[in-house]
This record gives structure tokens, sequence and C-alpha cells, in this order.
């Protein structure tokens, strides 16, 4: 039996945090700020992580444009408890990830890229 397109992220999800075992949690936003899939924790609010992740894509673009950086590449943020990092899925969409403190950024970085790739076409 073939799996739909929501079914596809969700595996290419869990798939990126089988990957990156430091990734805690994964969700692929639209830019409207309405969750598409999302690998999240259960006590996680998917309406605030997908309206918070659009919002943070949309100023990341405005910055990078308005100060000379050229288009987004991503938008990472540090805090006392991990990072969340915030990558383009095509124009429509944004790959959210949060991942634990001690997580090695390069792989991250690598295998959001990689599942990226996949999900812009499980997207459109």
């Amino acid at each position: 039996m073939s799996q739909n397109r929501s079914e596809q992220m969700v595996n290419r999800l869990r798939n990126l945090q089988a990957a990156a075992p430091d990734i805690e949690a994964s969700a692929v936003v639209s830019v409207d700020g309405l969750i598409i899939a999302s690998a999240l924790p259960q006590e996680s609010e998917e309406d605030r992580v997908s309206a918070m992740s659009a919002a943070m894509l949309s100023l990341g673009e405005r910055i990078a444009g308005e100060l000379g950086r050229g288009g987004l590449e991503q938008v990472y943020i540090k805090g006392d408890g991990g990072f969340i990092v915030l990558t383009s899925v095509g124009a429509e969409a944004v790959l959210t990830v949060l991942a634990r403190q001690e997580a090695k950024l390069g792989l991250i970085f690598l295998e959001m890229r990689r599942a990226a790739e996949d999900l812009v076409k499980l997207v459109g």
C-alpha cells in the first residue's frame, strides 16, 4: 500500500531524527504557519511551533536581504537547553529542528540539508 504525502513527510522526519540522534523533534511548516508534517513530542504545541517557525523564517529572510547577506539559508537559535534550526524547504515551507545542547551541529546541518532536498519534492 502506498503512503500519502503527509505520511511520507513524517517518515522522512523520523529518518532525519534517526540519522542525527541529537535531534529531539522536527516539523515541516508552511510559510503561513501551519503544520504540514511533524515528529514532535506529544507535549509540544504544534500550533505554537508552526507559527513561531514561520515568523522566524520570514524575519530571517528579511534581515538577510536588508543587510545584503543574500538569500537565507538557515536560522539558528541557541538557548540554554539546546538549539532550534530552521531551513527553507522550497518557497512554501520550512523545516524546523530542535536539537540537544550537546548536538554535533555539522551533522545536524548536513542531515537537514538532505532532508530538505527530499521534502521539497513532497511539499510541492
